[in-house]
């Protein structure tokens, strides 16, 4: 299969940032601290959301967004959803039920597992937590990737 052509896979690369959103960026939107501009969507179950989240995120699962995200969230405002991780559309699944119902989303990659495995403070019941960084998803000597 030959690849694309180039201006069709501008379009295709172009059309992916605007509807994903990288980890890293989203932690450091976060970290600069104000209005993010944004707000971020924990789509997972009430038990995974205990295991640890994105501190500030809402906690909406997905089987419930019909029923509860205009209750709960200002559609003005980019959703930006997440679920576990690569192997989980749950993230995928939240992205589309809001937009049906008439939110700006987008997802982002690597859920909650890149978020933790790049190093980035996370919540439980217990208060917050900030692991080691993963030297196979983020750098250990700099402050970014560099992309």
């Amino acid at each position: 299969m030959p690849p694309a052509s180039p201006a069709a896979a501008a379009a295709y690369f172009r059309a992916s940032l605007a509807f994903h959103a990288d980890v890293s960026d989203v932690a450091g939107v976060l970290a600069a601290g104000g209005d993010p501009g944004f707000v971020v969507l924990d789509s997972r179950s009430a038990a995974s959301w205990d295991q640890g989240h994105v501190p500030g995120a809402v906690h909406l699962p997905t089987a419930l967004i019909p029923e509860q995200a205009e209750r709960l969230l200002d559609k003005s405002v980019p959703v930006i959803t997440y679920c576990w991780g690569p192997g989980c559309n749950g993230a995928t699944r939240a992205a589309l039920a809001l937009a049906e119902l008439g939110f700006q989303v987008k997802e982002m990659l690597g859920g909650f597992e890149y978020w933790v495995r790049e190093g980035f403070e996370f919540e439980t019941w217990q208060g917050r937590e900030r692991p080691t960084a993963d030297p196979l998803t983020a750098p250990v000597d700099a402050a970014d990737c560099g992309c």
